[in-house]
């Protein structure tokens, strides 16, 4: 059984240019629509199962008066002969229909267990079935859809019902964080937005009557030749000045003008009410939305507001002064009959602190290992300096904003080495040796120290073990997780770790740097499989994750097919950007050896992301760079032969 949370959407800029910009197809004069969208916290929770039969059954308190159970045969005309029905469950059977269709899966079990998603509040609760209906089936049929095709598939479904749904509905495909859309004829293109400060938002249903099927209705008969000066004011509203107001936004959002950004709210809902909303008078008059964006008391704790999807008096937002006003906001307008809701868009937490497992003997190095240990190993480098391996990795994590650095080593007697290279001085006699650059780096190994932490994995329990003694350091928050005996170099101009950070800063969820190989090596690996999320093929949405298969298993399962129809092999390319989650089930995995009295049981961080994968999801990154394994004799000598190479491959 798999749990799945699907949250409602939330437009904040650039209602209607979903519908719009897909004229496009008829007229190149329409300018392309786009729009700032956002899941959030509110949603759908189910558990899915595989079934012989299609069952959809709920005991959510909320759907009561809205839902009735129902089950039917796995029959593609019996699907779609319930999908007409219009009842809120007839969205599951259109989607289930065309994955019938065109991907003959088998029946698929979803209980409902919760939904705190107000719905026809203009928040796609209808949008959100339908994407959850399609990740079922993709993740218990292994269909390794990527998030594009699911919201596709969930669009499609929906059309199969009597709704008339617009593509940016299904942005809630993508999870709670606000994604820039762009809507150029059948092209609908999804790219993550960054957030500089917390923005306060609140999102309230009107209780007041709103015709979306009469709205649609009426704007549409403005495409896709406007006819009247009315309508070319509709093109324009929709068009060139949405695509200036949602630019704007997108850098407000960025920059952190959160004041700026909520003047434009109502800058939009002006323009809005000019030169929309005269198209369909009836229904977008809106009496009762007005009234609220009036009122003094919620102008004096918001800094702009606007309405939501088609507008008219469905929903409306605000952009709270601060949590307070946005507690004080969702109080006053519940008290008024209108159900509130908070939504905190937040700043994803630049990854600030990292981790190196350093615990281990090196016992495929021995004798060496007998005097130093392997992470102190000399390596020549490009610059004519030979430094440790310790040192090469952290000089990688400093150049790419890393504050904290926690080592991971075997034993207190082990500290010694590090205080010795990171914290003691060199002797006035040695540094006298040296000329004015090396003084000048001595000082620099000297402030690396500074940055320096140290925890000891007392009992050799395995890799994730030794991850999990740095859990009080990581503090909750998403830490990048190096190996220790694996050298990275760039062939960009961004260090390795830098480029995860950036990448985990828009999708913000965990995330592992990936690398292909050979299928020969792919034994000596963990690897990953799933479905590209980009066209340049560089984001995974990696399905499954396999430590050291087996050559003809990971044949079979485990290749990733790119646009040109090879297939590749992802191994694992020894980074990782680890969130709070996996510290979590690492607790869990080492209290249930505990709990059954194995002690000596190895705790693997590969079970503890295999786990979160299917809990959260996981993003694998291809990074531009080389790795060099350094854990055993061969390998060595190719690093050293090969790391003190410059290499002539850069990429922007």
């Amino acid at each position: 059984m798999i749990k799945l949370f699907v949250p409602g959407r939330l437009c904040l800029f650039g209602e209607h240019t979903d519908w719009a910009g897909h004229y496009r197809t008829m007229n190149a004069d329409i300018v392309p629509g786009a729009a700032i969208v956002t899941g959030i916290e509110e949603g759908i929770y189910a558990e899915v199962e595989k079934s012989q039969n299609f069952v959809v059954t709920s005991s959510a308190p909320q759907m009561k008066g809205h839902w009735r159970d129902f089950s039917c045969r796995m029959d593609e005309q019996e699907l779609k002969r319930i999908a007409r029905a219009g009842d809120f469950f007839c969205y599951c059977a259109g989607v289930a229909s065309y994955m019938l269709q065109w991907y003959k899966v088998g029946g698929v079990s979803i209980h409902i267990t919760s939904m705190t998603l107000p719905m026809k509040s203009g928040l796609s609760s209808s949008a959100a079935i339908c994407v959850l209906v399609a990740r079922a089936f993709n993740m218990l049929y292994n269909l390794n859809l990527n998030t594009m095709g699911e919201m596709n598939i969930a669009y499609v479904g929906e059309l199969r019902t009597s709704s008339r749904c617009g593509r940016l509905d299904q942005a809630c495909a993508f999870g709670v964080k606000p994604n820039l859309m762009t809507f150029d004829g059948d092209e609908v293109e999804v790219k993550p937005l960054n957030v500089k400060k917390h923005l306060y938002w609140v999102f309230a249903d009107l209780c007041g009557n709103k015709n979306t099927i009469k709205i649609l209705s009426d704007l549409n008969k403005a495409y896709p030749f406007a006819s009247t000066e009315q309508e070319e004011q509709l093109h324009r509203a929709l068009g060139e000045q949405n695509l200036q107001f949602v630019e704007r936004a997108a850098t407000y959002m960025a920059t952190g003008q959160v004041e700026a950004l909520g003047r434009l709210m109502t800058e939009t809902e002006e323009v809005f009410d000019k030169q929309v909303a005269p198209l369909c008078p009836s229904e977008l008059t809106s009496p009762k939305l007005k009234s609220v964006l009036a009122d003094p008391y919620v102008r004096s704790l918001t800094y702009g507001g606007k309405g939501v999807g088609s507008h008219g008096d469905g929903s409306v937002q605000f952009l709270a002064r601060d949590a307070a006003a946005q507690q004080q906001l969702v109080d006053y307008l519940s008290g008024k009959g209108m159900p509130a809701y908070r939504l905190t868009i937040k700043p994803v937490h630049t990854v600030r602190r990292a981790i190196i497992p350093v615990a281990g003997f090196g016992t495929r190095l021995y004798p060496a290992t007998r005097s130093l240990k392997k992470d102190f190993f000399p390596v020549p480098c490009p610059d004519g300096m030979v430094r440790p391996v310790i040192l090469i990795l952290l000089e990688e994590l400093i150049q790419s904003g890393i504050e904290e650095i926690c080592l991971v080593l075997g034993s207190k007697e082990e500290r010694q080495w590090y205080a010795d290279f990171f914290e003691q001085p060199l002797s006035d006699d040695h540094l006298a040796k040296l000329n004015a650059e090396s003084r000048e780096y001595e000082n620099r190994i000297l402030d690396i120290g500074k940055h320096l932490h140290y925890v000891y994995q007392r009992e050799k329990r395995g890799f994730g073990h030794a991850v999990y003694q740095a859990v009080d350091f990581a503090h909750g928050e998403p830490v990048l997780l190096m190996l220790g005996d694996t050298l990275y170099r760039t062939l960009s101009n961004k260090p390795c770790a830098l480029q995860l950070i950036e990448a985990y800063e828009r999708y913000n969820r965990l995330l592992v740097g990936l690398y292909p190989v050979p299928l020969a090596q792919v034994s000596h690996f963990g690897i990953m499989s799933g479905t590209w999320e980009d066209q340049d093929e560089r984001v995974l949405r990696v399905g499954m994750l396999a430590e050291k298969p087996k050559a003809s298993y990971a044949e079979e399962f485990l290749g990733v097919r790119s646009q040109n129809g090879q297939r590749e092999y992802c191994s694992v390319f020894g980074q990782y950007i680890l969130t709070p989650e996996v510290f979590d089930q690492l607790e869990a995995d080492i209290r249930d050896a505990d709990a059954a009295g194995d002690h000596t049981r190895e705790i693997e961080l590969t079970a503890a992301l295999d786990k979160v994968l299917h809990q959260s999801g996981m993003i694998g990154l291809r990074l531009k760079g080389e790795r060099f394994d350094m854990g055993n004799p061969r390998a060595f000598v190719e690093t050293v032969a090969q790391f003190s190479s410059v290499s002539n491959v850069v990429t922007p």
